[in-house]
């Protein structure tokens, strides 16, 4: 691991928060991608860490992502989308990884429809931020940092 890259948090959002800002915004707030791709680098720099920020729509491009971060960040923030209740495989991901993630989602997924109450990748992750909007992302970072300054 390069010091760069000991550095380094990915941020990692799922299907379609390519559309974040117009998507259903009496759920998920009207603040855009980039504007959470603001949020965390403005966070993340408060304590000396860059970011690598990717979304996709592809379940296997977010499995390579995180395998790719084993070797290149001192943790995860993954916003899963749908993934969430449905992908054993980003949780056996995260699981094999070894570094820290945070699950992060927008809404409260525990005030919503039924299905939406259970996360596959819950029980490999740190934390879960759920229902503090776009803010969820910067607390989330602030965890990954307090994790990465335990090391």
């Amino acid at each position: 691991m390069t010091d760069q890259s000991a550095r380094t948090v990915f941020v990692l959002n799922g299907p379609n928060l390519n559309l974040l800002g117009t998507r259903e915004p009496e759920v998920y707030g009207t603040a855009t991608l980039d504007d959470v791709r603001d949020l965390t680098e403005a966070r993340a720099a408060q304590h000396g860490l860059a970011v690598e920020f990717r979304q996709s729509n592809h379940e296997g491009v977010l499995i390579d992502w995180i395998h790719e971060a084993r070797e290149a960040a001192v943790g995860i923030v993954l916003n899963p989308g749908g993934f969430t209740h449905t992908s054993v495989a980003i949780r056996d991901a995260l699981s094999a990884v070894e570094i820290p993630a945070v699950e992060v989602h927008l809404s409260n997924v525990h005030a919503r429809e039924p299905f939406r109450h259970h996360s596959y990748l819950s029980p490999v992750v740190e934390a879960v931020i759920a229902g503090a909007g776009v803010h969820g992302y910067a607390y989330a970072v602030e965890q990954i940092a307090h994790l990465a300054s335990e090391d």
